[in-house]
């Protein structure tokens, strides 16, 4: 009897296909809704694998239900979504997919911070609701982004990644990280600095940390306060590394200049969530790693992990 790997969402089946002779699939049938919570604790009983999102808690009240579970394959970097402690006392494995997400998220951090910087989706609005009818000489200024500060918080893979793209831009890197990174030194010119000289000095500061009880909501109040008026802020890691009423607060009062979020502390968010009534706010709906190429690629990272367990080897990627 093959082993059941339960999919909380619709992925493609062509995907699927080279891996049926391994398990049988069981899958929630909706690309854009979540499993509900009843179901998806119905398939865990009997499931010897999960691919699951971002959107699913894979909890205690899940690991106890899940009696044969042997792996769960997070499709994401993050894994904030799984009591990896609980399931470690289970001897579950946890997987994430790091690396293949890599350079289309920093395309994505970069673009958001070029599009707030340039006002890129103001300008995109003010054509197609007609307003274009003249030219004057501040008409739509933005800042620039050649030779500004960069300040990356969180210089992982993805954050040596976007350092690479603002040395194209001849951007001066500042970074802050738990540890030194001599590499993105040598090789990128980038400069350590403490969290709060960072936030000082840099044009844009740029959040790529993980979610931890140490970063639960670093960007408060009292960091963009820090900040220099003519400060960006982009934030492409996790929603909860920041106070967003802080946030919002700063920006109508024009602490900071404006801030790109890919990411929210509860999602999805709505048009009337005050961030995304700004008119200094680019807000995107979590697509950092959102390219055909790469979501194929994760997916299929997450199905090697789930059939290499199974089998009783060992995971490519355990977190």
């Amino acid at each position: 009897m093959k082993p059941v790997i339960y999919v909380t969402r619709k992925i493609p089946d062509d995907l699927l296909e080279p891996y049926r002779e391994y398990a049988d699939f069981h899958m929630w049938e909706k690309e854009d809704t979540p499993v509900p919570r009843d179901v998806l604790l119905r398939e865990a009983a009997s499931a010897d694998g999960v691919l699951c999102l971002l959107t699913e808690s894979i909890d205690r009240e899940f690991l106890d239900v899940a009696g044969n579970l042997k792996i769960v394959a997070n499709m994401a970097v993050g894994y904030d979504n799984i009591d990896v402690q609980a399931a470690k006392e289970r001897d579950i494995v946890v997987t994430n997919t790091p690396d293949v997400l890599t350079e289309t998220t920093a395309d994505l951090t970069f673009a958001l911070l070029m599009a707030t910087a340039r006002g890129i989706v103001e300008a995109t609005d003010y054509v197609r609701e007609g307003r274009w009818k003249h030219w004057s000489p501040y008409l739509l200024a933005g800042s620039d982004v050649y030779g500004k500060k960069i300040g990356i918080v969180g210089m992982g893979r993805i954050g040596e990644a976007v350092a690479r793209r603002a040395a194209g831009f001849h951007m001066p890197i500042l970074y802050h990280n738990r540890s030194r990174k001599k590499t993105a030194e040598q090789e990128l010119g980038a400069t350590y600095l403490a969290f709060a000289d960072l936030l000082k000095e840099a044009d844009y500061v740029v959040s790529l940390v993980p979610l931890t009880n140490d970063t639960q909501k670093l960007f408060n109040k009292n960091a963009f306060e820090q900040m220099k008026d003519s400060a960006i802020f982009i934030n492409a890691s996790r929603g909860g590394t920041v106070d967003e009423e802080a946030l919002h607060e700063a920006l109508v009062n024009k602490q900071i200049r404006a801030a790109g979020l890919d990411v929210f502390d509860q999602e999805p968010i709505s048009p009337d969530h005050p961030l995304a009534k700004l008119d200094n706010t680019v807000c995107l709906p979590h697509i950092g790693s959102a390219s055909e190429e790469t979501r194929s690629k994760m997916i299929n990272l997450c199905l090697d992990n789930l059939t290499a367990v199974l089998k009783g080897d060992t995971p490519i990627t355990p977190v």
